[in-house]
């Protein structure tokens, strides 16, 4: 518990916690428990890293914990569910608006820059699944699975995915914000929501550039994106594209621009690039293609000895024309940068905060729990 108290006093004194919680507003008629008593324990549940509103509520039974959250009762996992529902989303978000700008201020995103620029990335993640229980915020999909009897049948499984958006670096990451995806849309209608409400709330200023994967080559959305005024960096995949095989033939009989080590990712670096490329029509405008040829030793264990094999790899990214004045590496470590949504947001909050487990299956509780969540997560790793 000392521990818990400390990371309230760190939180109160660096980012300024109480004004967040005097800000939170809980839509309940006949409020029996503030509002105060049940976010801090929501947070510190977190921050416990614990699996259920049913472990916080064995939590609130404790003296100190009742202490810490002034209330000297203990509180139900019903009132958890029942609160969470109730959050003012906004102001949940405004939370993390405030923690971000602070963090920015604090010049803890600095070592985030490439050249200096920000980069957000941008990505999709699932974050419940069923094929019992939904709601009317459930997405749907069709599965075949073979039954007891060995034989196949298409069953309808249920599930909730958000896009994330994240600053991340070598040394600090930060979330800025989560939208879900509707029951019937794309990933790319949920980012631009996305992508609006974070240029409302934080400003068109907050980071310069956007990098995101293939699922995003869109002229629409790419369109979007200038229109808001921030450079992207997306990778291409589809080999089929008009502007990459027009890129590899331009390219092929060129000798590479740059020639380098990354000793981060620890390879040897070549770079093409090709500028003034028509993307679609949809786009109506010029893109930048920049190709990288990445070698490495990758070591590994064959009949019981260790042997190094040669390994190879190709990447093509599609700039806007904002970044042309910049060098080809910033595409290159920009286009890299966005696998960092995935090892160090995912991957980590899935493996160490639940973030895949469902607290409670109701859409607005969902959504609050994940921005405590992410809320937690910057007072704990700062």
């Amino acid at each position: 518990m000392n521990e818990l108290a400390q990371f309230l006093g760190y939180v109160t004194k660096v980012f300024d916690l109480g004004r967040i919680v005097r800000g939170l507003r809980c839509r309940r008629p006949y409020p029996e428990i503030p509002a105060r008593p049940l976010f801090l324990s929501l947070l510190l549940g977190v921050v416990l890293r614990a699996g259920s509103y049913l472990e916080i509520s064995q939590q609130t039974k404790r003296r100190r914990w009742q202490h810490l959250i002034h209330w000297g009762h203990r509180i139900s996992d019903d009132a958890f569910h029942y609160v969470s529902e109730r959050f003012a989303l906004e102001d949940l978000r405004q939370g993390l608006v405030s923690v971000n700008h602070r963090l920015k201020a604090n010049k803890a995103l600095e070592s985030c820059k490439i050249n200096g620029l920000l980069f957000l990335s941008l990505d999709a993640n699932e974050h419940f699944k069923s094929r019992s229980r939904c709601c009317p915020c459930c997405c749907q999909r069709e599965i075949e699975e073979t039954n007891a009897q060995g034989q196949k049948q298409t069953v309808i499984e249920y599930y909730h995915r958000y896009v994330f958006a994240q600053i991340n670096g070598p040394k600090f990451n930060t979330l800025l914000d989560v939208e879900p995806i509707r029951p019937g849309e794309g990933e790319a209608e949920a980012a631009l929501r996305l992508l609006g409400r974070i240029r409302r709330v934080y400003g068109p200023r907050f980071f310069d550039a956007l990098t995101m994967d293939g699922w995003y080559v869109q002229g629409p959305f790419l369109k979007a994106l200038d229109k808001l005024g921030w450079a992207w960096v997306v990778v291409l995949k589809q080999e089929r594209m008009e502007v990459l095989q027009e890129a590899r033939a331009l390219s092929a009989a060129q000798k590479p621009g740059r020639e380098f080590d990354d000793p981060a990712r620890d390879r040897q670096v070549k770079l093409w690039e090709v500028k003034d490329l028509n993307f679609s029509k949809s786009y109506g405008g010029k893109v930048w293609l920049v190709h990288s040829q990445e070698q490495w030793l990758e070591k590994k264990v064959v009949g019981g000895k260790k042997i190094s094999q040669p390994q190879i790899s190709h990447w093509w990214w599609m700039a806007s024309r904002q970044l042309e004045g910049y060098p080809s590496t910033v595409v290159y470590e920009g286009g890299h940068r966005r696998w960092g949504i995935e090892n160090k947001a995912f991957n980590e909050l899935t493996q160490f905060y639940h973030l895949e487990h469902c607290y409670h299956h109701e859409p607005v509780a969902m959504l609050a729990q994940m921005l405590i969540l992410i809320v937690s997560g910057k007072g704990a790793t700062a």
